[in-house]
């Protein structure tokens, strides 16, 4: 009884106190009432269940189940962050923990190591990707889930791992200490010169970290050191899923003006609302620059693309952005444990926000729906353009998306493009610049046999439609009659694995491409390797080389 009057005494403790915090500051509303009287029920419920249910319950895992609960019928942003959960929220937002600087995979049952990232303790020790993990700190990893993996990598910079390893090249078992640091996986990738001429600055940003600003200014400063005569800038937001506002704001004082308005926040509470403006000098105002995005360029990827845009400073060249235009803050709550919520929508200088999702009104079913084009306002650029607001950024030239075969997704899934690299590599102890390394028709008909005995099934769309109708008619008990049908247009239909792996062999070579690429150069190289058949960059390039196109997409049309 000790322990149920601890948890009981703890309960009542935090509601009491959680009732005085919330009539505190809602003292001046109606609704305080309301707020305190279930909270006295909640901490009451909680204490009747853990003093007569039939069996014991976790008061801290019940109490993360209620809280993610109550947050899941307001935004996916805002979250419950545990004092477990800390160090992978601090990754997030920082780009940095302690662990030894390779990720790894797992393939029927056995873990690999998967990417190695330059310069940190792992590629020191002179771990591999393709090298199989055996065992960690004497604890045999055959079984264990990548979650397990990773807890038994992380730590503390300075402390110890042992890991036990089989040579991906030689077949070699070897004790591998290492010493765990502070790995910082940087948000600038890959920065470097492009073009036929060499004289565009091409610089690839992932997330929005920490002094990632003054990475771009010092690798733009690099680039015109080595290439006085520069042209223009590329700067590349797609997959980018956003990070911290002001880096954000500090990107855009690369290109723009000190003093100009970068963007604006407006939220419930007075001092959250915030008017951003630039505070440096700028790099270059009329260097020509434009800005690549897509469906997953989100948050303060669109703070950057969409003022940029607002100014007439930047093309913006894909698909259209995310549409994510809330601000959030981290709040503390005791015992490290942190409440990440939404507080502002933001705004760029033309007044427009881009939130694509209105999660203040959800469907009967709990759904959110998108903000309807007739609620959707225009808006001018500094020039005259229109702009509207409620579905992301729209790029000025838009390109489609292109859409990654079923075959490539299943030799990805299954690990046969990082296989045979594998293989390659023992076979090739050097491969060209990552700029140009390129495969031949050898090379391809040689995967083409590796991948001979291998499964890599798939279903193709009309596949799957016949079976979805085939179950259609077995339920409507019209499939006995149509039996031999079914089977003849199965049959037809079928596709010869052999013919789609040469029907996308263009596909399939630029991505085990940038697989071997990866293998010498590493992330890197992987980047600078497929921009060489990156659609989107092949049409920036093609406006950045025409200054009077680019001129005109930055104009109003009469």
């Amino acid at each position: 009884m000790k322990k149920i009057r601890k948890y009981s005494g703890f309960l009542t403790g935090f509601a009491v106190a959680a009732i005085f915090i919330l009539f505190v500051r809602a003292k001046t509303s109606d609704s305080y009432f309301e707020i305190s009287k279930n909270l006295d029920i909640y901490a009451t419920i909680f204490k009747e269940l853990n003093t007569y249910y039939v069996d014991p319950i976790e008061p801290g895992k019940m109490m993360k189940t209620s809280i993610d609960a109550m947050l899941d019928n307001l935004d996916p942003y805002t979250n419950y962050i545990t004092e477990s959960d800390i160090e992978e929220f601090e990754f997030q937002t920082t780009g940095k923990y302690g662990g030894i600087g390779a990720n790894m995979r797992l393939k029927d049952g056995v873990i690999f190591v998967g990417e190695v990232y330059e310069n940190t303790p792992a590629y020191k020790a002179g771990l591999h990707p393709g090298d199989e993990v055996i065992s960690i700190d004497n604890q045999v990893v055959k079984g264990k889930n990548l979650d397990d993996i990773s807890l038994l990598l992380k730590g503390a910079p300075g402390t110890q791992v042992n890991m036990k390893i089989k040579d991906a090249y030689t077949g070699i078992e070897a004790q591998k200490i290492i010493t765990r640091g502070e790995i910082e996986v940087s948000s600038i990738p890959f920065a470097g010169l492009i073009g036929p001429n060499k004289d565009v600055a091409y610089v690839r940003l992932t997330q929005f970290t920490p002094a990632c600003a003054k990475g771009i200014r010092d690798a733009l400063d690099s680039l015109k050191k080595a290439k006085p005569d520069m042209k223009s800038v590329l700067l590349d937001l797609r997959n980018n899923p956003g990070g911290l506002l002001n880096e954000a704001v500090s990107i855009c004082n690369i290109f723009i003006d000190r003093g100009q308005t970068v963007v604006m926040t407006k939220g419930k509470v007075p001092e959250l609302s915030e008017e951003f403006k630039t505070k440096d000098q700028p790099w270059d105002t009329q260097i020509p620059v434009a800005v690549l995005v897509n469906q997953f360029s989100a948050s303060a990827s669109e703070v950057v693309s969409g003022t940029l845009q607002d100014l007439d400073r930047a093309v913006i060249i894909g698909t259209r952005s995310y549409g994510k235009g809330l601000v959030q803050v981290t709040r503390p709550l005791g015992y490290n444990a942190r409440l990440k919520l939404t507080t502002a929508k933001y705004y760029t200088p033309s007044g427009r926000c881009i939130q694509a999702l209105d999660y203040s009104n959800r469907n009967a079913d709990g759904s959110v729906g998108k903000i309807p084009d007739s609620l959707k306002k225009e808006f001018k650029t500094a020039s005259g353009r229109n702009v509207f607001s409620g579905g992301g950024i729209e790029p000025d030239v838009k390109i489609k998306d292109e859409e990654i075969s079923k075959l490539v997704i299943a030799l990805y899934s299954k690990n046969y493009f990082f296989d045979y690299t594998t293989q390659y590599v023992k076979q090739h102890k050097t491969i060209a610049p990552a700029a140009t390394f390129t495969l031949t028709d050898n090379d391809f008909n040689q995967f083409a046999k590796w991948l001979e005995n291998k499964d890599y099934s798939y279903k193709t769309e009309t596949e799957i439609g016949l079976d979805s109708l085939k179950q259609i008619a077995i339920r409507e008990k019209y499939y006995d009659g149509a039996k031999a049908e079914f089977t003849a247009l199965q049959n037809k239909v079928s596709h010869d694995k052999k013919q789609d792996l040469a029907k996308h062999k263009e596909e399939v070579m630029r991505f085990l491409e940038s697989e071997i690429a990866s293998r010498y150069y590493y992330l890197r190289g992987r980047i600078e390797n497929s921009l060489k058949t990156d659609n989107d960059v092949n049409e920036a390039l093609a406006i950045l080389g025409q200054p009077a196109q680019y001129k005109a997409l930055l104009t109003p049309h009469k």
